[in-house]
């Protein structure tokens, strides 16, 4: 399933290894990130994976060194979080990304987040290229595919689309 993080105020440690662990994230303007770990003699082992992977090692390097709380704008320059909001707006972004989220097809969503945990970091060979061609043929026989693409083409929403 989709995660989205929906951050306000502080997000340190194991908060921002959540915020990190998430699909997507949207932050207040006005919230603030750390991995303050080493200043208690510590280190963020447990949310490195997801925090470097979000942000790169290089990155990672500094914030996991300094302990140094950032801000959303800085988050989101590091990848982080995919946006911040003014506090007030926070809600309907969040909300904006929730519809967008329920209008994907579950199972494709599903393949979704699969092909990017094996796709990432990997160079381009022809084995990933005949991979990813046998994904899409797989995920085209499914009748979840054939629902999304009726639904297209007879311009209504598909099946797993909320009714408003």
């Amino acid at each position: 399933k989709p995660t989205i993080a929906r951050v306000q105020g502080a997000a340190i440690g194991g908060g921002m290894g959540l915020v990190a662990a998430c699909d997507i994230a949207i932050g207040a303007s006005n919230a603030v990130f750390a991995t303050s770990e080493v200043r208690l003699g510590l280190i963020p082992a447990t949310i490195a994976p997801y925090v470097v992977r979000a942000i790169g090692e290089r990155q990672a390097r500094r914030y996991f060194q300094t302990g140094e709380r950032m801000d959303a704008a800085t988050a989101e320059k590091i990848g982080l979080l995919h946006e911040s909001a003014a506090p007030e707006e926070l809600d309907g972004r969040v909300q904006a990304v929730i519809e967008a989220v329920l209008s994907g097809a579950p199972q494709a969503q599903a393949a979704a987040k699969e092909l990017v945990r094996d796709v990432a970091g990997r160079s381009m060979t022809a084995d990933l290229i005949e991979d990813t061609a046998q994904r899409i043929a797989s995920r085209r026989a499914t009748p979840e595919a054939a629902e999304g693409l009726s639904a297209f083409l007879e311009k209504r929403p598909a099946a797993w689309v909320p009714q408003k």
